[in-house]
């Protein structure tokens, strides 16, 4: 038995999940190209293969018709946008991914974006660094009034640390009304800080919606690079309206775009989940998951 893996860094920071395979006798082949491959790379990488442990490829009807011996496909992470289900399921492919595994990294990544924007650490490193000595004044999360859209997993976890450091917690959640804020543009017009934890492609943070954000917001990103409208971030960032954006996820990835030229950007190559325990965690129980649906168990 054969399994491809398209995550780029497959067993960098733990063998376990390799010895998990190699401990069934399955051969493993990895993503020789250190990066996201292509539909094509991906096409040739599944030749032959029985199951693949997904990263962020496009996994789409022209890649199932092309890779006739797949029958399993374990995400190594949340989010499945880069995967037809529906075609998926036409060829009788089963998917997986690992929802738990990322929770704790994720919201201890989106953690240290804020608290590094709230005490002006990038700055001040900048200007220390410029031999320039600045004492600079920045805003305390305690009484912060943070509003979180999206309240699964992440969310709810990352509203946990907030509270314990005394902030102000507001959830926007339509599938969880119990909680969750009734109207968005009323929550946006008192949050300080907006954080996305949201799944899906549509977009929340629209140019309309943008009008409705109160001036000097702080904005994270560790959802979908889509659910936010990248020309009013844009504008917004250079007009001063939001004061800082972290985005660790983006419209298209690697990025090269406008946020390039914002110093209140604060941007990271969609790495929430790289820490070794995470890793380790995603990695294995994608593995369970698909010795499990290749009958290996």
């Amino acid at each position: 038995m054969k399994i491809a893996v398209g995550a780029s860094s497959f067993g960098n920071s733990s063998d376990k999940a390799v010895e998990m395979l190699q401990e069934k006798g399955i051969a493993i082949v990895k993503n020789p190209y250190d990066r996201k491959m292509t539909v094509e790379e991906t096409i040739e990488q599944l030749q032959g293969a029985d199951g693949l442990l997904a990263g962020l490829e496009t996994l789409n009807e022209e890649v199932f018709s092309k890779a006739p011996k797949l029958k399993a496909i374990a995400r190594i992470g949340i989010g499945m946008d880069n995967v037809d289900l529906e075609a998926a399921r036409r060829y009788g492919i089963k998917v997986s991914n690992t929802p738990d595994a990322p929770t704790a990294a994720v919201a201890e990544m989106a953690l240290a974006a804020l608290l590094t924007i709230a005490h002006e650490i990038i700055p001040a490193n900048r200007d220390m660094h410029n031999g320039i000595w600045r004492k600079r004044i920045g805003f305390s999360l305690t009484g912060c009034k943070i509003l979180i859209v999206g309240y699964g997993r992440i969310g709810r976890k990352f509203a946990d640390h907030l509270k314990m450091l005394g902030s102000s917690i507001l959830v926007y959640d339509p599938y969880q009304p119990e909680i969750s804020e009734k109207n968005l543009e009323s929550a946006l017009a008192c949050a300080d800080v907006i954080s996305l934890h949201a799944s899906g492609k549509e977009e929340i943070l629209s140019e309309e919606i943008f009008r409705k954000i109160k001036p000097g917001t702080v904005i994270l990103n560790c959802a979908r690079g889509a659910l936010i409208n990248e020309k009013a971030l844009y504008e917004g960032l250079k007009g001063g309206q939001i004061a800082y954006y972290w985005g660790d996820v983006f419209w298209e990835e690697p990025y090269s775009g406008m946020l390039l030229e914002c110093e209140n950007a604060i941007l990271t190559p969609h790495i929430s989940t790289y820490n070794g325990l995470c890793r380790e965690q995603m990695e294995t129980e994608a593995v369970r998951h698909i010795l499990e649906d290749l009958g290996c168990v």
